[in-house]
């Protein structure tokens, strides 16, 4: 009962603390571009709807980057996530002072950039104390959570543990324990939370519904079958309740929707891209005289072949050189063309691609035909990407990294694919942003392990000889 009176004051208390923030980014933004269009100040329709435009796009941007996770994300993701959000907001905002000009004689936009520079520099340290102070205060009351990792095979485990390890504040590794541990229920009980990997959907079962009885918090990497489940419909047939999944693909209404999207946007971008594109052109030419464009055969929906085009990043004839996929620091790549990849530029011109009808804005990322078959032979879920077109952008390349396994990629296509929606789509189209302007991680595939589970290295290396 204590603990669940806790719980909900904790709740309140960060509800609040966001609404804070939120309060105080308007603040900024309204009273210090009041200080040069005194209009602000006076009862007026100008007014009236600026207050309701940045508090309520602000509040959305910050849903949809996140909703500022305190206690959840390290404080750099939250920091930049709401910075993006708020400059967003700013930009909006603006945009609607703009259309109503009227009530702005003779404004200067030069002015107003400065004004804009200044209130984003404010609203950032803003978003920065509120960001350090909410996980100092957050984590001085919450500890981190005594956590066991209970798996099924050690396949991948050394990596699954270095991605949770780098979130200390949140989760304590105490210990992984095997199927056969003895005792295995009083272990779970003496815990506050259970990851579980790799495990068969019978054991899965019996240990979800014990730490269900036992109020434990769970972890789980999910399989095709999780996915869904978590997205199926509650039917009651007479007295009886069953789990819809109604596979019936994009709606007739959505694919006429969506593929207007991919032409206005993809349109749009072709055309305020165009000179950058050309400047792009240019410096691919002058490096080392080369074609500019890099073509290849990629898979789409339904298994379609069509030729992705993108700006050529690597030395001319790489794959004679040496044909393996590209890694972060291929020496095959160009010193134009790691700028390129750095900034995603080198994709611009897949607008192209998304005109003639080959490619989507949003979806799955295009893979070649020889890697889609390879992938197939060991995870034959994978071929389940193939009921969309592939996109731009998409789940698995926001989340994704550079050491991200081919499994945890299709399991977040996978997971687009079934939650589906035109405002899905919008929100990773503005997720994006955020890749754009954030270069991959660079880490290792093992990465720093926990003290006490070095041997788990041992037992990976040996495994992957074997």
């Amino acid at each position: 009962m204590v603990k669940s009176i806790a719980r909900k004051l904790q709740t309140t208390s960060l509800r609040f603390f966001k609404l804070l923030l939120v309060l105080t980014l308007f603040i900024i933004f309204y009273f210090l571009f009041a200080l040069t269009e005194p209009e602000l100040l006076r009862a007026s329709r100008t007014a009236a709807i600026t207050l309701i435009c940045f508090p309520v796009v602000s509040v959305a941007m910050l849903k949809i980057y996140g909703g500022f996770p305190i206690g959840i994300k390290k404080t750099k993701e939250i920091v930049y996530s709401a910075s993006i959000a708020t400059f967003l907001a700013d930009a909006i905002t603006y945009a609607q002072l703009v259309i109503m000009r009227f009530n702005f004689p003779n404004r200067s936009y030069l002015k107003d950039f400065f004004t804009l520079l200044g209130i984003l520099i404010l609203q950032i340290i803003a978003i920065n104390l509120f960001g350090y102070l909410g996980n100092y205060l957050y984590f001085q009351v919450n500890p981190p959570a005594d956590c066991i990792i209970i798996y099924g095979t050690k396949e991948g485990l050394p990596q699954f543990i270095s991605k949770i390890s780098k979130y200390k504040k949140q989760y304590k590794i105490s210990a992984l324990y095997d199927l056969q541990e003895e005792d295995l229920k009083r272990k779970i009980r003496h815990c506050d939370a259970v990851f579980l990997y790799n495990l068969n959907e019978t054991d899965k079962a019996w240990i979800l519904e014990y730490c269900y009885k036992h109020d434990k918090t769970t972890y789980l990497t999910p399989e095709l079958s999780d996915i869904i489940t978590r997205h199926s419909h509650h039917v009651i047939i007479d007295d009886v309740t069953v789990l819809e999944s109604r596979i019936s693909g994009l709606t007739f209404e959505q694919r006429v929707f969506k593929r207007a999207m991919d032409i206005i946007i993809s349109g749009v971008g072709l055309l305020i891209a165009s000179p950058i594109m050309l400047i792009e052109a240019l410096a691919i030419k002058l490096e080392d005289h080369g074609p500019v464009f890099f073509r290849q055969p990629r898979v789409t929906k339904d298994g379609k072949v069509f030729e992705v085009l993108k700006f050529r990043t690597m030395i001319v004839d790489a794959d004679k050189v040496t044909k393996r996929l590209a890694s972060q620091d291929d020496d095959r790549i160009t010193k134009v063309g790691k700028f390129l990849r750095k900034t995603r530029m080198d994709e611009l011109p897949q607008f192209i691609n998304i005109l003639k009808g080959d490619m989507s804005i949003v979806g799955p990322r295009p893979e070649q035909e020889e890697i889609t078959e390879k992938y197939v032979e060991v995870l034959p879920e994978f071929k389940y990407r193939l009921k969309v077109k592939a996109g731009l952008t998409g789940l698995a390349q926001i989340q994704g990294k550079y050491n991200t396994t081919p499994k945890d990629k299709l399991i977040f296509d996978l997971i687009y694919i079934e939650q589906y929606s035109i405002w899905v789509d919008i929100k990773l189209i503005l997720q994006t942003v955020k890749v754009l302007f954030k270069s991959d991680s660079t880490e290792g595939v093992v990465g720093e392990l926990p003290e006490g589970f070095d041997n788990l290295r041992e037992d990976s290396a040996a495994e992957n000889n074997g």
